[in-house]
C-alpha cells in the first residue's frame, strides 16, 4: 500500500509555526491540536525565525532592488526586440509584395 505524503497549505504551516514561537503551549499541545508531527513543527518554527530575520534586514532591501532593476532591464530588452520584430516583418513583407 502507497502512502502519500500529507501536504498542508502556506497559512496552516504560518499558523504552527506562529504557535510554536509564542511558546504559550508545549509542543505536545501543538502536536495535539494541529496533528503534526513535532519534528515538522519544529522545522516550521526554524524557518519562520529565519525568515523573519531576512525581512529586516538591510540585504533583503538590496536584492529587491537589484531584482527591480533586472526587470526594468528586461523589459527594456523586451520592447527593443518588439520594435525590431516589426520593422523586420515590415521589410520582410515590402521585399515579398
Amino acid at each position: 500500500m502507497v502512502s502519500t505524503r500529507k501536504q498542508y497549505v502556506a497559512s496552516f504551516k504560518a499558523n504552527v509555526a506562529l504557535e510554536a514561537v509564542r511558546g504559550d503551549k508545549t509542543m505536545a499541545q501543538l502536536v495535539g491540536e494541529f496533528g503534526v508531527h513535532p519534528n515538522q513543527s519544529g522545522r516550521w518554527k526554524t524557518e519562520l525565525l529565519e525568515k523573519l530575520r531576512e525581512i529586516f534586514s538591510e540585504r533583503r532591501k538590496r536584492v529587491d532592488k537589484d531584482r527591480e532593476e533586472t526587470e526594468a532591464e528586461l523589459y527594456r530588452q523586451i520592447g527593443q526586440l518588439k520594435v525590431e520584430l516589426d520593422w523586420l516583418t515590415k521589410k520582410l513583407q515590402s521585399l515579398l509584395s
